[in-house]
Order: structure tokens, then C-alpha cells, then sequence
């Protein structure tokens, strides 16, 4: 059961690290790295979990879509623009029909949750 536990924590860990690039880089999505890294972090240890909730990246990045499953319009439109940015070199670049197709109906499905799943929050 330790081992399991340890494991959780190592994931924890680099999901977390993986988040914090992605603070940095628009490339890599933070919040639902963060939201892996929590979820690993209250599967593994408490300590480890009360630590995470306490830090500012947790804060500023997962802490109101976790407690109340809604993000700000601001949030929102940050992490649209940046996906849509990242989403349309690809669409641009490719050749393949089927690629861009492929992109633009991730796209779709992309606004359909932000816009129907996940509830805008007041600021």
C-alpha cells in the first residue's frame, strides 16, 4: 500500500512540474495538469495535499474550478485564445484534409465545453 501511495506522490509530482511549464509556455495546458497533479496529491498523502492547496499556483490556476467547477470569462477567454492560437498552426500548415477536419471539429467540441460545461463565474 506504501508503494501505491509513493506512486501517486511521484505523479503527483511531475504532473505538477509539467503545470508550471505550462504557466511559462502557452504550449502546455496548466490547469488540467494541476488538476491531475491535485488528484494525485489527495490519492497519495494528505500532507502532500494540504502543501499543494496552499501553494499559489494552485490558487491562481485549479483552487475555483475545483470548489466551484466554474472559471472566470477572463480565464476562460485566456485559455480559448491560447488553445485556438496553438490549434491553428496546424490547421494552417497541414495538407491533409482529414488532419484539418480533425482540428477544427476539436475546436467545436473545445467551445461547446467551455461554453455549456463549464459555468462563468462573476469576477
Amino acid at each position: 500500500m506504501k508503494l501505491y501511495k509513493l506512486l501517486f506522490i511521484a505523479i503527483g509530482f511531475i504532473f505538477l512540474g509539467i503545470g508550471m511549464i505550462g504557466v511559462v509556455l502557452p504550449i502546455l495546458p496548466t490547469t488540467p495538469f494541476l488538476l491531475l497533479a491535485s488528484f494525485c496529491f489527495v490519492k497519495g498523502s494528505d500532507k502532500f495535499d494540504r502543501w499543494f492547496k496552499q501553494t499559489q499556483i494552485y490558487k491562481n490556476y485549479a483552487e475555483d474550478y475545483i470548489k466551484h467547477r466554474s472559471m472566470t470569462f477572463k480565464r476562460k477567454a485566456q485559455l480559448m485564445i491560447i488553445s485556438d492560437l496553438m490549434l491553428l498552426f496546424p490547421l494552417i500548415t497541414l495538407d491533409n484534409i482529414y488532419l484539418r477536419i480533425f482540428i477544427i471539429l476539436i475546436v467545436i467540441a473545445k467551445y461547446w465545453f467551455f461554453i455549456f460545461k463549464i459555468r462563468t463565474k462573476k469576477d
